[in-house]
């Protein structure tokens, strides 16, 4: 009995979840209790083709259709591919938080062709792949980056690095040092027995 009233609130509470996920979406929020046509819906979300629902019925290529689609599910809500992973095993945590996070901003179906071309259209350069990123120059009223982005101008007055540096006269001799000592000759040895002379 207890295992059917978790079944039945996991059930409602994703309902309840698409429901509101579609609506900051734009879609109608009563898709969410249509059989097929809440996936169908979803596909749209994110940009897929709706054929794509007939892969479902495919064995193996139906698990990389929800991965795929968890993604860009994930990208379309301002997240990156980590929350794809927690989409598609815990989708009663993951789409609550789509939902209900005030942060999960929904961008617009990120897998179209035609959005990505309007977006560079629009910023001069291409949106970020990386939803969780979004930087504040993706955002309207901001100039898009110029690339490769000015650095710093080289200071006048100061020559380029190398070898040798100017200013310092090169060594063309070497320098003098202290001077040998002087040469003596050699003192004869003295013979045991005899006295010196003076």
């Amino acid at each position: 009995m207890s295992l059917q009233i978790l079944i039945l609130a996991t059930m409602i509470t994703m309902i309840v979840a698409m429901w509101k996920l579609f609506e900051k979406a734009g879609q109608p929020g009563w898709a969410a209790i249509v059989p097929f046509f809440n996936f169908y819906t979803v596909l749209k979300v994110v940009g897929r083709p709706g054929w794509w629902l007939a892969l479902m019925i495919v064995p193996i290529a139906n698990v990389v259709v929800v991965i795929l689609v968890a993604v860009d599910l994930a990208r379309a809500f301002s997240r990156d591919g980590g929350f794809a992973v927690l989409l598609v095993l815990l989708p009663f945590v993951g789409f609550p938080m789509l939902a209900f996070s005030a942060t999960a901003v929904y961008r617009g179906p990120v897998a179209d062709p035609r959005y990505q071309q309007a977006m560079w259209a629009q910023y001069g350069y291409p949106p970020p792949h990386m939803p969780g990123c979004l930087q504040p120059h993706a955002m309207p009223g901001y100039p898009a980056p110029a690339y490769p982005p000015p650095g710093y101008p080289a200071q006048p007055g100061y020559p380029p690095p190398g070898y040798p540096q100017p200013g310092y006269p090169q060594q063309l001799a070497p320098q003098p040092g202290y001077p040998p000592p002087p040469h003596h000759p050699p003192v004869p040895p003295r013979h045991p027995g005899y006295p010196p002379r003076y």
